[in-house]
């Protein structure tokens, strides 16, 4: 089996990532992994990216806090820009073995309207890549 020591979770503030987060602390605790947690704001104004920040301050505070006390080494980083393509970027960046996200199961309807970001990212990351459904 592949040993996953640098682990990128990329979350989007959603109900998702507590399923998420327990998944990949599940993995990475007995691993001895590094996990970074990324989110990725979407926003038009300033306002908007300020108040994106800080929403995306406290979830990420909260899942770090949650890893650290499973003895996970966390780091957290939020982006701007489109999900895909911040989520792209940072894989190339960085030197993960793993890319973490929920899947969250938009019927036919919102993938038309809302598009699919991990179905992007399956097609273009060259590291594997865990799904994990959210509750």
């Amino acid at each position: 089996m592949q040993s996953y020591r640098n682990i990128l979770v990329a979350i989007d503030g959603s109900a998702a990532d507590d399923a998420l987060i327990a998944q990949v602390s599940a993995l990475a605790a007995p691993l001895g992994s590094r996990v970074r947690l990324l989110h990725v704001t979407h926003s038009h104004t300033l306002d908007q990216e300020r108040a994106l920040r800080e929403q995306a301050s406290e979830f990420l505070k909260r899942h770090r806090a949650i890893m650290e006390e499973q003895g996970i080494e966390v780091e957290v980083l939020v982006r701007s820009g489109e999900p895909d393509s911040e989520i792209l970027r940072e894989i190339e960046e960085g030197q993960y073995d793993l890319l973490a996200i929920a899947a969250h199961g938009h019927s036919l309807l919102g993938r038309i309207l809302f598009g699919s970001v991990s179905r992007s990212l399956r097609n273009k990351i060259t590291i594997p890549l865990l799904l994990v459904k959210g509750e």
